[in-house]
């Protein structure tokens, strides 16, 4: 991959090199990356907020319900996407797809204006906005595997990973300010803004792939063929990709546990709408806050000192104290950190050390069962996690009990991390060295 020399001397590219171990010939991609995921998540982001105040109006109870009609979707659009990867060139789907999401928003906006949101037109917001936040991340980690090698995934993925957690911070933080005056529809509009950004810099990262010979370039956008279904087959004929599906699910347990409660104490302290998008708001980008700064100045020397079975181990470990906490003091104070601490370390440590783990596979592997496992995996195991936090309440446990079944879950997410760790440095001892792809 052949960079232009005049972006790293660029001051942004200037920045870059000084906070991570970025090549020269690597600085064009690592930028163009950095960009896209910021303008990608800060539109997710700003229109996240929107989505938990309509949580609120749906209710706990029945909203556990609408995450099996998100499961089911997800389960469906995954043999739409493996038709569309195997019969259509990445240059074509991947700017289209964030075309289509501003366009979803922008209808979203105009049907959401006024004080009052429609249930319906909610509901359809909430399961597509579900969907596709998943859908999008899993793809953009997907074209990073393709475009990197396993050594520049190490140095480079955290740094990259900060340009997602800088939008994710910008992205609430503007919807924080602005909701009191532009209501939840400015906000969607805001949000398909952004979207159209992402459009522009997936162009300029698809260019800078293109900086190949032209045969190269051709056979590295050309559809990658195969069986649309091939991500379930690929997933369990691998112990080790099955692994990761099963991280995946562990990771969503913690979270959706975490989530309902965060719901119901926003509920009982927020009653107006536009406060409980403020008040999420104001949640994100704190959250990011901390994330981007462990991403640019840690993730990359952790993993590159450590090893990716650091990144995915340690997390959970923490967490398992974590919900000890929570369990024996049950307030508000605390649940608070615990989320606000979940949250940064999963976006600074896990989620890198996560894509991380696909990096010795197949491109098919890469596209399709990576897809699977983030997509319908990752919202089933939500909708699986959901009925049993409604069970658990309904048997008039409290949130201490909920804790305590966090912890357990977090027990088994670490033994899991812990072997997938060493099952990836397997893979890399296996695997004879190659020269880095911006050197090809």
């Amino acid at each position: 991959m052949n960079s232009p020399a005049s972006a790293h001397t660029s001051p942004f590219a200037r920045l870059l090199s000084r906070l991570a171990p970025i090549q020269p010939a690597e600085m064009a991609a690592v930028t163009a990356a950095f960009f896209l995921f910021f303008f990608m998540w800060s539109g997710y982001f700003a229109v996240r907020p929107v989505r938990e105040t309509i949580g609120t109006l749906i209710g706990r109870d029945k909203l556990a319900d609408i995450w099996i009609v998100t499961s089911i979707v997800s389960v469906l659009i995954i043999p739409i996407y493996g038709w569309v990867v195997a019969h259509v060139r990445r240059s074509v789907f991947l700017p289209w797809a964030y075309g289509i999401v501003a366009v979803v928003l922008v209808i979203t906006g105009v049907l959401f204006q006024g004080e009052a949101i429609t249930l319906g037109a909610g509901k359809f917001f909430y399961v597509f906005i579900s969907v596709v936040n998943l859908f999008l991340l899993s793809v953009f980690w997907s074209f990073l595997l393709e475009l990197f090698d396993r050594g520049q995934t190490k140095r480079l993925f955290g740094v990259i990973a900060a340009g997602g957690s800088a939008g994710a911070l910008v992205g609430p933080f503007i919807s924080d300010l602005a909701v009191p005056f532009i209501g939840n529809s400015g906000v969607l509009f805001f949000g398909a803004g952004l979207f159209v950004a992402a459009i522009f810099c997936q162009r300029v990262l698809l260019g800078v792939r293109s900086g190949r010979t032209e045969v190269s370039n051709q056979a590295d956008d050309r559809p990658i063929g195969g069986n649309p279904f091939a991500g379930v087959t690929l997933i369990l004929k691998s112990p080790y990709v099955l692994g990761i599906a099963l991280f995946v699910v562990f990771i969503s347990c913690v979270n959706t546990l975490l989530y309902f409660e965060q719901l119901r104490l926003v509920e009982e302290h927020f009653p107006a709408l536009a406060d409980r998008t403020q008040i999420f708001a104001r949640f994100d980008w704190i959250v990011q806050a901390l994330t981007v700064l462990s991403q640019v100045f840690l993730t990359g020397r952790i993993a590159d000192k450590f090893g990716v079975k650091v990144l995915v181990t340690f997390v959970p470990v923490i967490m398992i104290f974590a919900f000890g906490a929570l369990a024996l003091s049950g307030t508000f104070a605390v649940l608070t950190a615990v989320v606000i601490a979940r949250r940064a370390m999963e976006y600074a440590f896990v989620r890198p050390g996560r894509e991380m783990l696909w990096s010795p596979l197949d491109k098919e592997t890469k596209y399709k069962a990576k897809t699977t496992v983030d997509v319908p995996v990752y919202r089933g195991a939500d909708a699986l996690s959901a009925q049993l936090n409604n069970f658990v309440a309904g048997i008039g446990f409290g949130i201490g009990a909920v804790a305590w079944l966090g912890a357990g879950v977090a027990a088994l997410w670490a033994m899991l991390g812990w072997w997938l760790g060493r099952r990836f440095e397997d893979h890399e001892k296996l695997q004879s060295p190659r020269a880095p792809a911006a050197q090809r």
